[in-house]
């Protein structure tokens, strides 16, 4: 590169934004408190032997000038345990800054697109532009009409002395159709979500919280309702998400598809969509008379057909369901493939790493068939 090429240019070191000693612990504390489930005082000592090692806070200001802060901002509250005990817990404000952080955490990267509903691959009456032209047609709303492209070809066709704009010279903006979308999304809760010395449960459910706050707030018109399943399934409030545990429970994936589908043929959108995080095989159904029936020692055809009719019961729905599979294990696989093939829905292979874009980009994906 000659020394004139050179010139031009200028760089200079890459310096860190400023944070302040609260912005610095802040971001280390809301990492925690998912971790925690929501564990106030737990987080607060997993702050603190952080900041013994890593010397998050200052000589000017302490864990303690930290804590104090929290009140002062309205993070936190202080509350009364079951056994009259003083304590402190996180606020509904805290509840909405863990789910901004897990949307920027696990979405920031990723292109923004506009707010609203889910773009279709169909071209006509829509609200969004695309950038492509097409000739008029009858039918046609009149305020798509490029004007200045067809008074180019008006110029081009008609000559511009004897200026003269025909139907024929008429160019629409073709725009896309957007449709709304309702998606169920299932976790499981199995106590194997956190075996093997491996936390799945905390990516599962910041995929949740960044999830639910993408569509409130990129796609209001859509609805996301958020169930858990164990030995059974039920849903759970946004708020919860934070506070969500693995419990002693088996898998009972028929009960969270069940659920499912019951929520979504109360929605009166027409696309409506599941997705599945789990990482273990159905191990558990519960019978007509109340009583479950378990089994945890490989792939039980008793549990395993019930899984299969329900994704089969789905596609009749015109229901698609798209499972994430944690878990590497090709026994595993062989029922995820069954299932997935039942449904004629999607399944995705994955570790953690990776998960939240994968849903991300599936949910953008999932749009209905294309109309003209």
């Amino acid at each position: 590169m000659s020394e004139h090429l050179r010139a031009g240019f200028r760089f200079k070191p890459y310096e860190k934004p400023f944070q302040t000693p609260f912005e610095v612990l802040f971001e280390v504390f809301k990492e925690l408190i998912v971790h925690t489930s929501g564990d106030f005082d737990e987080a607060i000592d997993w702050l603190r032997e952080l900041d013994t090692e890593y010397k998050l806070s200052t000589p000017d200001y302490s864990i303690e000038d930290f804590i104090e802060d929290l009140k002062k901002k309205g993070y936190i509250q202080e509350d009364i345990g079951a056994n009259g005990e003083k304590g402190m817990s996180i606020t509904a404000k805290t509840e909405r800054v863990i789910r901004q952080a897990a949307l920027d955490q696990i979405f920031g990267k990723l292109k923004k697109a506009g707010s609203g509903n889910h773009k279709t691959k169909s071209k006509g009456h829509g609200d969004e532009h695309t950038g492509d032209k097409s000739a008029f047609q009858f039918g046609d709303s009149i305020d798509k009409i490029d004007l200045t492209e067809s008074i180019k070809n008006a110029q081009v066709n008609n000559g511009v002395d004897r200026f003269k704009l025909t139907e024929n010279d008429l160019v629409v903006e073709e725009t896309q159709l957007k449709a709304q979308m309702s998606t169920v999304l299932m976790i499981d809760i199995s106590h194997s979500m956190i075996l093997y010395g491996e936390d799945r449960i905390t990516p599962a459910k910041k995929v949740a919280m960044a999830l639910t706050e993408l569509i409130t707030s990129r796609y209001p018109k859509d609805t996301i309702d958020i169930l858990v399943f164990g030995n059974d399934a039920w849903t759970i409030p946004i708020k919860e998400l934070p506070y969500l545990q693995v419990g002693p429970y088996h898998t009972n994936t028929v009960a969270g598809l069940q659920l499912a589908m019951d929520i979504l043929r109360r929605k009166r959108n027409t696309n409506k969509q599941i997705f599945m995080i789990t990482d273990g095989k159905p191990s558990c159904v519960r019978e007509r008379n109340g009583d479950y029936y378990k089994n945890s020692n490989g792939l039980d055809s008793y549990i395993t057909d019930k899984c299969y009719n329900q994704a089969a019961q789905a596609r009749k729905l015109h229901i698609p369901i798209t499972t994430f599979m944690i878990a590497s294990d090709p026994y595993l696989q062989q029922f995820v493939n069954k299932f997935t093939k039942a449904n004629q829905g999607k399944a995705f292979y994955t570790g953690l790493k990776g998960l939240g874009e994968m849903i991300f980009e599936d949910y953008e994906n999932n749009r209905k068939k294309r109309i003209r």
